[in-house]
């Protein structure tokens, strides 16, 4: 470029001729003709690549590249191993930037090249449609480190978003989250898109078409949605949500959070979801709330009455007063060993009934082979063979959240009155939890170890009277006053005037 310079310069400025420039340049005259005559012409690609080197080896190349196409992806050639195999193989000599620059050209040819996969833009009608995922994050409940799932739908319209945390994604689970969304959102959205989840879809077919849960058409159909599912192995065609996953886990998982259950976790994550109402996505000059706005009024309207996710069912009493619901176990009262009860399954929780009465309230376990047991049921029961009170795993359990004056109790009732009836009085002390607060027991026992009360009628007295005392009348102190009392009237009462 310097020389195109000095040569056009020269002749138009100073008055060189095209010999005398030749002579200083170095260059011909024709190359110097062509600097005058018109703008840099720089390098020209060549109109057809030459690969003297590797020339003998292009149709081998070829012919693996082509073969590719019938062998799985994982398995086919890369340019790595292309060169390899012609260095051991065939003795190849040459450089591996030039066998990999003839593959890339082969399998656009070939029409396999695997580049940059490309995308195309597009924008949803406003209420039109709305994008369904599930993400894994970790956080602390109850005290507890687990390892949850939590559901997001995100409306392609307005970008607003829902996420809702679950112990696991199970399709009652799946069908609550919807619900709760639908709540969320005022109204159904007609079309929902979802991956090939098993909860929804029972066997992908060719193409679009696709073999839907029995339980999840019935879903679909109570709530007049339509479900379009993706393309195997394209999570790009729902990319709005899977984009939700990850900023739900960023920002509302970050740091890593903790609540006391569930419901509070859900609690702060739904905070998070109004709040990003205000914020304003890349390239709109609108907030996702007034963009939300907007498509309301084309979501489909609320069922008068929710789609039940409850379900029934009914189980026996096994040897352990416990019934078995999704492998996990559950007690009842020991006196109802052996009876068929009624179940009701929620997603939090587990109900049992007898003769259509609640008989138990347990938390949903969500693992295999759990025991969920309520002291309560086995209390008396241990009573009446109190040398199973320390290897019982209802008491086992229990007293790893007694406080410290629970323990102190019971060595001291088993010090004074011997191991077996200070166990059956101790008992005693615990079947007032189910009469009692918590707290308030506990307060009770702290006083009678204060005051060396060494049987459970002590504490049961403490706890009476605690409860008398919190509850008596304050007196009364502003009655009217009464006129002053006339003494003189017993002078004359059988006595000496």
């Amino acid at each position: 470029m310097d020389q195109y310079e000095y040569i056009r310069t020269a002749q138009r400025v100073y008055g060189k001729n095209i010999s005398e420039l030749a002579r200083q340049t170095g260059h011909s005259r024709n190359t110097i003709r062509k600097a005058l005559r018109g703008e840099s012409w720089g390098y020209r690609a060549r109109e057809q690549q030459s690969f003297p080197v590797l020339g003998p080896y292009r149709s081998l190349i070829e012919a693996w590249l082509r073969a590719d196409k019938e062998v799985p992806k994982k398995q086919r050639h890369t340019a790595r191993r292309v060169y390899n195999r012609l260095r051991t193989e065939h003795g190849y000599q040459g450089s591996e930037s030039n066998v990999r620059r003839y593959v890339r050209l082969v399998r656009m040819e070939l029409g396999s090249d695997p580049g940059r996969e490309v995308f195309i833009a597009c924008e949803a009608d406003a209420g039109e449609e709305a994008e369904i995922d599930w993400g894994t994050a970790t956080a602390v409940v109850g005290g507890e480190k687990v390892r949850l799932k939590f559901f997001c739908m995100r409306s392609k319209y307005s970008g607003k978003h829902f996420v809702r945390c679950y112990p696991c994604e199970r399709q009652q689970a799946f069908f609550d989250a919807h619900i709760k969304a639908f709540d969320f959102f005022g109204g159904i959205f007609p079309v929902l898109i979802y991956d090939n989840l098993t909860t929804a879809v029972r066997k992908v077919l060719q193409g679009k078409k696709r073999i839907e849960q029995e339980s999840f058409s019935r879903f679909k159909g109570y709530y007049s949605f339509t479900a379009r599912f993706c393309n195997r192995d394209s999570g790009n065609e729902k990319g709005g949500v899977e984009g939700l996953v990850g900023f739900a886990r960023r920002n509302y998982m970050v740091p890593v959070p903790v609540a006391e259950s569930f419901e509070d976790l859900n609690e702060k994550i739904l905070a998070d979801c109004l709040a990003y109402g205000s914020h304003k996505m890349a390239g709109r000059s609108e907030s996702v709330n007034e963009r939300f706005e907007a498509e309301k009024q084309h979501l489909l309207a609320h069922p008068e009455t929710a789609f039940s996710t409850t379900l029934p069912g009914d189980a026996r009493v096994d040897k352990y007063a416990t019934v078995m619901i999704d492998k996990n176990r559950y007690s009842v009262p020991w006196q109802y060993a052996g009876r068929r009860l009624k179940t009701l399954v929620y997603v939090d929780r587990v109900e049992i009934f007898a003769d259509g009465a609640k008989l138990a309230v347990h938390e949903r376990l969500f693992a295999n082979n759990k025991w969920s047991l309520n002291p309560a049921h086995y209390l008396e029961l241990i009573q009446q063979r109190p040398m199973s009170f320390s290897s019982a795993r209802v008491i086992r359990q229990w007293r790893e959240q007694w406080p410290q004056s629970l323990h102190q109790l019971l060595a001291n009732f088993c010090r004074i009155q011997g191991e077996t009836k200070g166990i059956k009085d101790f008992i005693s002390v615990l079947m007032l939890y189910s009469h009692y607060g918590v707290d308030e027991v506990e307060t009770a026992v702290k006083r009678a170890l204060e005051s060396n009360l060494n049987g459970s009628e002590g504490v049961r007295h403490v706890l009476i009277s605690s409860r008398e005392k919190d509850t008596s009348r304050a007196p009364l102190t502003d009655w009217p006053s009464l006129p002053s009392p006339d003494v003189s009237v017993y002078g004359v009462l059988g006595g000496v005037q």
